[in-house]
Order: structure tokens, then C-alpha cells, then sequence
């Protein structure tokens, strides 16, 4: 049986793939590279010895979708599909409702079909908006402060109706803080295209030459330093987390939602200063004003996928920063 990564050629999503077909996993990709290259395929079977299936479909597109559940017997579904900007959901909200809506629905609608119960579901901690403390926890109010969080807030309530309408489901809803970092091999890592819209990349860009410097969101939040603070979490653990979560599903659990995260907040300064220490190269950098949806803090409270998944953040700040620039040095054009 094969587990469908949809997306799973884009950063987070191919390192998920590597991290389920080292667990001994089939693994079959469904991605549009709308956002990512093909040139991941081979990096995934340099690292694992194995190459995964592939469809370059668009998941919205169910006859092409249906294609792929009818070629391949698929068991389980991680969901990584999407579109992921904040500040671009907000200046095109329709183009977010209408690509993140549809690939979930066609998605789910196919699993349907084909009698396929285990969904694990790409989530947001944006799906929290402004939180009532810096520190969440999975049972904390839903009220997302930007549209890209809306998006992914609805499918969250698809995802409860439908648990609801089949208890032979097995949905797992992972609301996972800021991805970092990069396989320790230098060979995956985020490669975005045109200018970055998450801070590590573009500091990377700056630190490699691509970037004059980089653009501050901001230094007027109620925060330490009055630069935001966010849980920075590295793309290993978060790829094990859905590891995790996928065998959670395997025992027939029903619908779970989890936060991934470490539990500590940094700010953008802090992330700054450690890539500098971390790899002993100046990043210069401008402020420049908020951006709208943007809120001053927030962080995980981790402990119930701790406990309930025995799946833990163990890679360090500095980790995070060397990996970063350990996969830009190596591929300064990212993956051509």
C-alpha cells in the first residue's frame, strides 16, 4: 500500500516523503510544481535510495486525481497542497479560497471513492488569529487574522463534518508554527520562487548575494525587541511529525488535531543574530512596515502531540541557521 503526499514536491512535503520511505513507506508524489522543481525527485532518491511515483497533476483536476487512486493503491493521504503566502492571501483572497478549497474537496472527495480513511491534513497555527495568550494550545478559540488562515480554518470544519459523517475516518489536523531549516545532506531545502516570503530563505538569499538585504516586517510589535515572535521549528522534525501522525491514524483513532512546534518563541532578531553566529556571516537588513495579518507573537504548547504521538522537537535554533545555509551554499540557485 502507498501513501499519497499531495504537494510533495515542495518543502515541506519532500521532506515528509523522505522521511516516510526511510520508515519503509511506498510513497506516491502528486504535485503541479506550480511552486516547486522536478530536480527534488532526484535529491529525494539520492537521500532514500528510491525514487517515488509521480504525477504532475493538479489536484484540483479530479479525473486526473482519479487517475492517480486507480494506478495506485493508495492507503493513506497526507495533504500538503496548497497555497501558502500570507500577505499574498491577502491582496487575492479569491485565488486562495478558490485553489485551497478545491484541491482539499477533489482530494477528499477521491479518498471517498475509493474507500481511503487515513487523511493527514497540512494545517496553520494561523488558524489561531490573534491568541488569547502567546502560548497555544489546540483547544484555543479559531479566529484566523488573515485569509490564508481562513483557508485552511474551513477546511478544518470540512474535515470535523465529515469525521462526524463517517467515524470510520481517521483524520489528523497538525497545526504546525514556522518551518526552518533543511536535510542535513545540503541536498533539500526551500527554494521559492522570485523573492522570498519567509525569513529564513530570504536571509539565506542575502547571505549568498542573491538579495541586497533583508526586509523587516515591522519593529514596533509589543515583543522584546519589537520584532515579531514566532515558534521557528526545523523541517525534519515537522516531516517527523506527520510521520508520527500518520502512524497515530494507523490504530484507528478517529479525528486528532495536534500543534507542531518547540514551545519557544523567537523573534526576528534572534533568528538574525543566530544565523550570524551560526555561520560567522553579517546579514543586513532594512525595516520596513507591517504587513497586513501580521500579529506580534505566538508559540506552541507542543505537549499533547508530546504525549499522545511520542514525537518531540529535538533540533536547535543553531541547527535551523547552519542547515539554512548549508543547503543555500551548496545550491545557490536553489535546484537548477
Amino acid at each position: 500500500m502507498s501513501i499519497l503526499v499531495t504537494g510533495g514536491v515542495g518543502y515541506i512535503g519532500s521532506h515528509t516523503a523522505v522521511a516516510l520511505i526511510n520508515a519503509g513507506y511506498e510513497v506516491v508524489i502528486a504535485d503541479d510544481l506550480s511552486n516547486s522543481k522536478q530536480e527534488v525527485l532526484n535529491r529525494i532518491k539520492h537521500i532514500t535510495g528510491q525514487c517515488p511515483k509521480f504525477y504532475r497533476i493538479d489536484v484540483c483536476d479530479l479525473t486526473a486525481l482519479d487517475q492517480v487512486f486507480r494506478n495506485e493503491a493508495i492507503d493513506s493521504v497526507i495533504h500538503f497542497a496548497g497555497y501558502k503566502a500570507v500577505g499574498e492571501s491577502m491582496s487575492d483572497p479569491l485565488k486562495y479560497y478558490r485553489n485551497n478549497l478545491d484541491s482539499a474537496i477533489s482530494v477528499l472527495e477521491t479518498m471517498q471513492k475509493y474507500n481511503v480513511i487515513n487523511f493527514v491534513f497540512s494545517s496553520s497555527a494561523t488558524v489561531y488569529g490573534i491568541p488569547k495568550t502567546a502560548k497555544i494550545k489546540e483547544d484555543f478559540p479559531i479566529h484566523p487574522a488573515n485569509c490564508y488562515g481562513k483557508t485552511k480554518a474551513m477546511i478544518e470544519e470540512i474535515l470535523i463534518d465529515i469525521a462526524s459523517a463517517n467515524p470510520k475516518m481517521n483524520i489528523a489536523i497538525l497545526r504546525y508554527f514556522n518551518p526552518i531549516g533543511a536535510h542535513p545532506s545540503g541536498l533539500m531545502g526551500e527554494d521559492p520562487n522570485g523573492i522570498p516570503n519567509n525569513l529564513m530563505p530570504y536571509i539565506t538569499q542575502v547571505a549568498i548575494g542573491k538579495q541586497k538585504e533583508l526586509h523587516v516586517f515591522g519593529n514596533d510589535y509589543q515583543t522584546k525587541d519589537g520584532t515579531g515572535v514566532r515558534d521557528y521549528i526545523h523541517v525534519c522534525d515537522l516531516a517527523n511529525g506527520h510521520l508520527a501522525a500518520l502512524k497515530k491514524l494507523e490504530t484507528g483513532c478517529g479525528l486528532v488535531t495536534y500543534n507542531l512546534g518547540t514551545g519557544t518563541g523567537y523573534s526576528v532578531m534572534d533568528i538574525i543574530e543566530t544565523f550570524e553566529k551560526a555561520n560567522h556571516i553579517p546579514i543586513p537588513y532594512v525595516i520596513d512596515p507591517r504587513r497586513p495579518g501580521d500579529i506580534d507573537e505566538y508559540y506552541s504548547d507542543p505537549q499533547k502531540a508530546n504525549e499522545e504521538l511520542h514525537w518531540k522537537a529535538t533540533r536547535t535554533l543553531i541547527d535551523m541557521c547552519a542547515d539554512s545555509w548549508n543547503w543555500q551554499m551548496n545550491n545557490p540557485n536553489g535546484y537548477v
